[in-house]
């Protein structure tokens, strides 16, 4: 009954990538011109959002138009006003008459440590992040967002793996529900299909695996804060007709594919954020659309790990004895 389909095949959304990666960063953005509704789910202790406000569903705009997500940490957020501009041009947006003012949410992660930190994501990168925009395979691993993204970092970044970018879409009848992340988190990610542990900190043998919470434990008085250069972000898109309210709930619910993927997730030193879209194809119950989220989810973690390069030195999940 249910089926993996390609992300870009759930309509009313197209998604494109620019990146850089020489400097290692990048962004991708998720583009509803017709609207969706959005909610956004923020559990980390160190975010880098936009517009997340309007998302709370007592404010005014009930439908946005795109969601950036960009690597550069906060710098990396001024892509969206190329996304803006691209969307204006094209009159898409909340009417105020004069113009349309595009809604367009965002997030960014920290991967100034990687590569080179004077190179961000910018409007100009934002802008060609929208004329790459398409309804065709969406690439994963060192794309987008996910080009400067890492994981295992707690023992510095020369002991860190490379991340990246994936995505996992489904459908169960007319019902469907895609993830698409960027993965950077401090911690470790393991398959909760199979157990295998993903990637993480190189022990010294710079081949295998050590164990993040156990390294943290061991030094659970120390307060230093030493890892704020993480943060997973991503998003779920739905046909599935939600409010604004039920939106945010669906974002909640999708966290669940982080948990089974990162460890630890949600820590004080990374910003996991997960938006939401609904582009209201059809009629679909909240909670059977949130625990397929979270399925999605997880399986787009997984993606973005076995999908990525090495790149800027640092060993990825092919480079490793399996």
């Amino acid at each position: 009954m249910i089926r993996e389909i390609g992300f870009n095949e759930i309509e009313g959304i197209v998604v494109g990538h620019a990146n850089d990666l020489e400097a290692a960063t990048g962004v991708t953005v998720i583009i509803s011109k017709q609207g969706a509704a959005a909610g956004v789910d923020v559990r980390g202790g160190a975010p880098g959002t936009r517009e997340t406000d309007l998302l709370n569903p007592v404010n005014l705009v009930q439908k946005i138009n795109a969601v950036v997500l960009a690597g550069g940490s906060a710098f990396g957020l001024d892509a969206a006003a190329g996304v803006m501009q691209y969307l204006e041009e094209r009159g898409i947006g909340f009417d105020v008459q004069v113009t349309k003012v595009p809604i367009v949410c965002g997030a960014a992660l920290f991967d100034l440590a990687f590569g080179d930190y004077r190179i961000r994501p910018d409007k100009n990168m934002g802008y060609q992040a929208c004329i790459n925009a398409g309804t065709g395979v969406v690439k994963q691993g060192n794309a987008g967002a996910g080009t400067g993204a890492t994981v295992g970092k707690i023992l510095g970044m020369e002991r860190a793996m490379k991340s990246g970018l994936g995505s996992y879409a489904l459908q169960a009848g007319d019902l469907k529900v895609g993830a698409l992340v960027a993965v950077n988190c401090l911690g470790d990610v393991l398959d909760p299909l199979t157990g295998e542990k993903l990637a993480g900190p190189l022990k010294e043998d710079m081949m295998t695996l050590a164990d993040t919470e156990e390294i943290m434990i061991k030094s659970y008085a120390e307060k230093k804060d030493l890892f704020s250069g993480n943060t997973t972000i991503g998003i779920i898109v739905t046909n599935a007709a939600f409010t604004k309210a039920q939106a945010n709930k669906l974002a909640s619910m999708a966290q669940n594919g982080y948990a089974r993927t990162m460890r630890p997730a949600h820590s004080m030193f990374d910003g996991d954020t997960i938006f939401a879209m609904a582009t209201g194809v059809i009629e679909a119950d909240l909670t059977v659309v949130g625990f397929l989220a979270a399925r999605a989810m997880e399986r787009a973690v997984v993606a973005a790990v076995k999908n990525t390069e090495s790149l800027c030195g640092l060993k990825c999940y092919n480079d490793l004895k399996h």
